[in-house]
C-alpha cells in the first residue's frame, strides 16, 4: 500500500525460504477500495517469485443482512452509540461467509487461488476424535504389575480402615461390583488420578470436602479417600454416578479451601507436565434481559424505556426473548404496535445468546496425556494458560476435565480448628454418627447464623418448624429448600411432626420413601422405586431418571409402558417384569409413574445433599461447642467484605459474644479469641472498624 514493492519481495522471500511451499500470498474481496491495490500487487508479486496465491474471505458475520446487527455487537463492545462519529465500524457490508460462486466469480482471474484452498486442506491432517477417552498416564509403585492391582489394594485397606478389619459381606460385595464397573469401563486410572491429588492434600494439611455430587454414592471412592460419607448407611447409589448401561465419563467434582486450591493445582501441573495442565475457558453470553438493554442503548432510547421492556422478561432460567413474548401478552401487544420496540427486539433476538466475553472458567482444569496444546487451541489470560474449548466440548473430545472447586466454608472450618487448638488447647475430631442433640437444637431454635447452607431466613424458618433431630432431616432440608421441591415442605413436616401417618400412593413404596416421610425428595428413590416395584436394573432405572429430569417424551411414553407392564424379548424372555408382574395393580403403578416424572424434573441428588449437610452438620457442631472461634473464623472469610462483616459483628453481640477493640499489644494480623471474646485483628481493620462502629 506504501508501494515500496522492493521491501514486500524481501519480506515475502523470507518468509518463502522459511516455509517452503507451505507459504502463500493471501488475497481478499471484502468491497475495500485497498483490496484492490493490494491484490493486484500481490498477483504481481506471485507470478515474479513464484509463490502460490490463496483465496480467503475475512467473515465477521453469517449473512450479509447481518452487517447492522454487527454493528450494533461492535457499538456493545466498545461502548459507542450508533450516532457517535467516532465509533469503530467496517466500511462494508462484505464481510460475510460467501458461497462458493461468488468468491470463484470474484477471482477468475486467478482460479487457482480458489483451488489452492483445496490444496491447504488437503495438507491438514488434524482429526478430532470424540466418544474416545484421552486419560493421562498414572505411574503405580514398581512392586505392582497393573493399575488395576495397586487400585485394588488401596481399595481393600481402606474398607478395613472405613469398616474394621472384618467387613460384612454387604460391603465386599458392593465394593467387589463396583471394582468389577470401574475396571471393566476403563475408569481406573481415573480413580487413582483423583485419589492421588486428594491424598496429597490432605497429607499437607490442605481442607478438603466430604463429597461433591453423585461420587459420593461410590463405596470404592469412600474406602479411598476420595470421598468421607458412608454411601451404605445413607442408601446412595453407585449408578447414580458411573452407569454402567451408558458410557460417559465420571465425574469427581471436589472441594478445596478457597485459600488454597490454587496448591493443588500447581501440584497437578508438576506431577503431570506444565504444558499437560490447563485452565478452561468459559463465556459469558447476552441474555434475553441484558441484551435488550444493551440494545436500547446503543440506540439511543431514553433509559427509562428500555428498562420497562427489559423488566417484562420474565426471571426464570433459560428464558428467551422468543419465550418472553409468547408468555407475556403486554411485551407482545407492544413489539407488534410500536416500531422502536420492533426494531429493539429484533436486533436483540439476533444477538441473544451471543458471547460477550471470554474468561476463565472459576474451577475447571483440563489434564491431557500428551501436552495440551496437541489437542486444543490455547490462550493466556491473567497469567494463566487456558484452553479455548468449553467443559462440555473438552469432555466430548475425551480430555480429563476436573472440577477443582474453592469453598469458604472449608477454610472457615480449618481456622475454627486452629484457633480452638490455640485457645483452648483441644484438637476437634468430628464424630461420624452426627447424632448430637445439643447440634440439632441450633436448628430448632433457628440460631443458624454461620451454618452453611442454613442462614437464609427462608430456610432458618423451615427448620424451626420442622425441628429436625437427625441427620436425614439436615440431608433433606438441603434436598427440598429450593424452586419446586418447596411444595413437598408442608408433607414433609406434617410426615415428621406425625409418625406412622404417612401417606403412599401404593404399599410397595413405604421401604423406600419412609425416610423422608411420604415425599419423593431424590433422584436415587425414583431410581429405586424404578428398580424395586418394576423389577429395573439401576443403570437403566437411572436412564429412565434421566429422560424424566430432561422431559424426553417419547422415552418417557415407553419406558411407562415397560414400567407398568414389564418387557420380553423375541422368544418370550422377560426383560423387566414391570409392575403388575410383582402384584402392583395398573392404576397405582400409572399413578405413581405420573407421580415420578412430575418430580423428577426437580429432583435433587441425595448424594451432593449428603455430603454437603456433613458440612453443615459440622458448622452447626462448631457453633454449639465453640461458638466464639466459629463466629472468629467466619469473620477472618470476610475480612474486608463490608457487607458481610457487620452483619457477623451484630450476630455476635445477639449470642453475648464481646467484641474487644483493636490493640496494638493483643492483637494479631485476623480476628482472635481470648477468654471468650473475640479480639479485632489489626489487617484492615481501619475499614472493618469504622464501618462496623
Amino acid at each position: 500500500m506504501s508501494n515500496n514493492l522492493e521491501k514486500a519481495k524481501e519480506v515475502a522471500l523470507w518468509h518463502k525460504n522459511i516455509f517452503g511451499e507451505d507459504y502463500y500470498l493471501e488475497i481478499q474481496n471484502n468491497g475495500l477500495p485497498e483490496q484492490v491495490i493490494a491484490n493486484q500487487n500481490l498477483i504481481a508479486l506471485s507470478k515474479e517469485l513464484d509463490i502460490p496465491l490463496v483465496a480467503t474471505n475475512d467473515a465477521h458475520y453469517l449473512k450479509q443482512e447481518d452487517s447492522y446487527n454487527h454493528e450494533i455487537l461492535l457499538c456493545i463492545q466498545t461502548g459507542k452509540k450508533m450516532t457517535d462519529e467516532d465509533r469503530m465500524r467496517f466500511e462494508t457490508n462484505e464481510f460475510y461467509v460467501k458461497s462458493p460462486d461468488e468468491m470463484a466469480d470474484y477471482f477468475s482471474n486467478v482460479p487457482e487461488a480458489i483451488e489452492n484452498t483445496v490444496k491447504i486442506a488437503d495438507k491438514c491432517n488434524f482429526e478430532f476424535e470424540f466418544g474416545v477417552t484421552k486419560l493421562p498416564n498414572y505411574d503405580v509403585p514398581e512392586e505392582f504389575k497393573t493399575h488395576e492391582e495397586y487400585f485394588r489394594k488401596l481399595c481393600q485397606d481402606g474398607i478395613k480402615e472405613r469398616y474394621g478389619e472384618n467387613p460384612s459381606k454387604e460391603v465386599l460385595d458392593r465394593l467387589e461390583y463396583e471394582t468389577k464397573i470401574i475396571e471393566k469401563m476403563g475408569y481406573v486410572d481415573y480413580y487413582l488420578i483423583v485419589w492421588d491429588y486428594i491424598h496429597y492434600a490432605k497429607s499437607v494439611g490442605i481442607p478438603v470436602g466430604p463429597g461433591r455430587g453423585s461420587g459420593a454414592g461410590s463405596i470404592a471412592a469412600y474406602a479411598i479417600g476420595i470421598t468421607d460419607i458412608d454411601p451404605l448407611k445413607y442408601n446412595l447409589l453407585f449408578e447414580r454416578f458411573l452407569n454402567p448401561e451408558r458410557i460417559s465419563m465420571p465425574d469427581f467434582d471436589v472441594d478445596f479451601s478457597d485459600e488454597r486450591r490454587q496448591e493443588v493445582i500447581d501440584y497437578v501441573s508438576k506431577k503431570y507436565g506444565r504444558d499437560h495442565v490447563s485452565q478452561i475457558v468459559t463465556f459469558g453470553t447476552m441474555s434475553a434481559r441484558s441484551v435488550i438493554r444493551d440494545v436500547g442503548r446503543v440506540l439511543d432510547v431514553p433509559y427509562g424505556e428500555v428498562d420497562k421492556l427489559a423488566k417484562m422478561i420474565p426471571m426464570e432460567i433459560h428464558i428467551t426473548i422468543d419465550k418472553a413474548l409468547e408468555e407475556n401478552r403486554e411485551l407482545r401487544e407492544i413489539y407488534e404496535t410500536d416500531e422502536i420496540t420492533k426494531k429493539i427486539i429484533d436486533i436483540a433476538k439476533g444477538l441473544e445468546g451471543m458471547p460477550r466475553n471470554a474468561s476463565t472458567h472459576a474451577c475447571g482444569v483440563v489434564i491431557t496425556k500428551n501436552p495440551v496444546d496437541t489437542y486444543v487451541p490455547l490462550y493466556v489470560n491473567d497469567g494463566n494458560v487456558v484452553a479455548q474449548y468449553t467443559m462440555t466440548l473438552l469432555e466430548e473430545l475425551g480430555l480429563l476435565k476436573m472440577d477443582f472447586l474453592g469453598l469458604r466454608t472449608l477454610s472457615v472450618i480449618a481456622n475454627c480448628l486452629d484457633l480452638i487448638k490455640q485457645n483452648r488447647g483441644i484438637e476437634v475430631k468430628f464424630d461420624e454418627k452426627m447424632d448430637d442433640p445439643k447440634v440439632y437444637r441450633l436448628w430448632q431454635e433457628g440460631k443458624t447464623s454461620g451454618i452453611f447452607q442454613f442462614e437464609s431466613a427462608g430456610i432458618t424458618n423451615f427448620m424451626k418448624e420442622l425441628k429436625p433431630d437427625c441427620f436425614e432431616d439436615i440431608v433433606a432440608g438441603v434436598s427440598l429448600y429450593r424452586p419446586g421441591p418447596m411444595d413437598q415442605i408442608p408433607r414433609y413436616i406434617r410426615g415428621k411432626q406425625n409418625p406412622g401417618h404417612n401417606e403412599y400412593t401404593h404399599p410397595a413404596l413405604e421401604p423406600i420413601l419412609n425416610v423422608t416421610y411420604g415425599c419423593m425428595v431424590y433422584q436415587e428413590q425414583v431410581m429405586q422405586i424404578v428398580r424395586d416395584l418394576a423389577g429395573y436394573s439401576l443403570g437403566r432405572a437411572d436412564l429412565v431418571r434421566r429422560a424424566m429430569g430432561k422431559k424426553k417424551l417419547d422415552v418417557m411414553a415407553k419406558e411407562r409402558e415397560v414400567f407398568i407392564n414389564g418387557q420380553v424379548d423375541e422368544n418370550g424372555n422377560v426383560i423387566v417384569p414391570g409392575c403388575v408382574r410383582n402384584g402392583i395393580d395398573s392404576e397405582s403403578a400409572n399413578k405413581i409413574f405420573d407421580e415420578m416424572a412430575e418430580f423428577a424434573k426437580y429432583a435433587f441428588n441425595k448424594s451432593h445433599a449428603a455430603a454437603y449437610a456433613v458440612i453443615s452438620y459440622r458448622t452447626a457442631y462448631l457453633k454449639a461447642y465453640y461458638q466464639e472461634e466459629l463466629m472468629a473464623a467466619t469473620l477472618n472469610s470476610f475480612l474486608g467484605n463490608l457487607d458481610k462483616v457487620p452483619l457477623y459483628i451484630e450476630e455476635c453481640k445477639n449470642m453475648g459474644i464481646e467484641i474487644l477493640n483493636p490493640s496494638i499489644n493483643e492483637s494479631e494480623t485476623k480476628f482472635t479469641v481470648s477468654k471468650n471474646k473475640i479480639r479485632f485483628g489489626l489487617r484492615k481493620y481501619k475499614k472493618c472498624w469504622s464501618f462496623c462502629n
